[in-house]
């Protein structure tokens, strides 16, 4: 009997945990915990890290999983990490479920940069706006450029002080071109900073940036282990054997 651990926290994971619920599959659906009210699920949730790999492990030995499905942000690379020697530790089955990064269309203005601190290099020295793309976690390095107007987008408003000033927009995504645009042009937005998360749900902002002729300072993917992966949920149903008509 298949008894699942969906790694979650995407709008991919959350395909995937309808489409595992549908199918009858007995499955434990996990966040995180970065986000304070996550999106309800159909499934069983736990939410809290694990302990790193060798919690990880444990867990899966005492819920007596039997698969185990990556489904975490492409920029988790320590959860990824986590979850690969877990598995190789209990020997149990492992795939990630990880969307396509986007790709440099002839219109874009892209910097692609390796991480934070080479994106806050990148920004310009003369003051500008700048819509900060990169979630709560990863902000604090910009406080070295304070000469800048930046905007933010949380899903949870912040709980303790930022390090610098800052527009906040509390709101869920995913996100419309038309929404984008509005939102980058009532800011007078000069720059975008965002991580290449791929997929469709966070590609708005690109898209605006394009109609716009913005900059986009692109932070690339961190190195992620080698282990099998897919970008669709009718993949992971076929791992599981129940294979379905789905084509995302």
């Amino acid at each position: 009997m298949i008894r699942a651990l969906i790694l979650g926290g995407t709008a991919d994971a959350s395909l995937l945990a309808a489409e595992i619920a549908r199918t009858r599959i007995e499955a434990v659906y996990s966040y995180g915990g970065r986000t304070r009210v996550p999106a309800d699920q159909p499934l069983p949730t736990r939410i809290g890290g694990f302990g790193g790999a060798s919690g990880l492990a444990e867990y899966i030995r005492r819920e007596r999983i039997t698969h185990v499905i990556d489904a975490t942000h492409p920029f988790a690379a320590q959860m990824s990490r986590n979850a690969a020697e877990a598995c190789a530790q209990t020997g149990t089955p492992l795939i990630a479920l990880e969307r396509a990064p986007w790709t440099r269309a002839p219109n874009d203005s892209w910097i692609e940069v390796a991480d934070v601190n080479a994106a806050v290099a990148a920004l310009p020295e003369r003051p500008t706006k700048v819509f900060l793309a990169i979630g709560r976690q990863h902000i604090a390095p910009f406080a070295m450029r304070p000469q800048h107007a930046y905007t933010l987008r949380f899903v949870d408003p912040p709980e303790a002080p930022l390090p610098f000033a800052a527009d906040v927009i509390v709101s869920r995504g995913p996100f419309r071109l038309d929404g984008e645009l509005e939102m980058l042009r009532t800011r007078g937005t000069a720059w975008i900073v965002a991580r290449n998360s791929g997929g469709v749900g966070a590609r708005a902002k690109i898209d605006a940036a394009r109609v716009l002729g913005l900059p986009v300072i692109m932070i690339s993917r961190p190195k992620l282990p080698e282990r099998l992966r897919v970008e669709s949920v009718a993949e992971i149903m076929q791992w599981l054997g129940h294979p379905t008509r789905l084509g995302a």
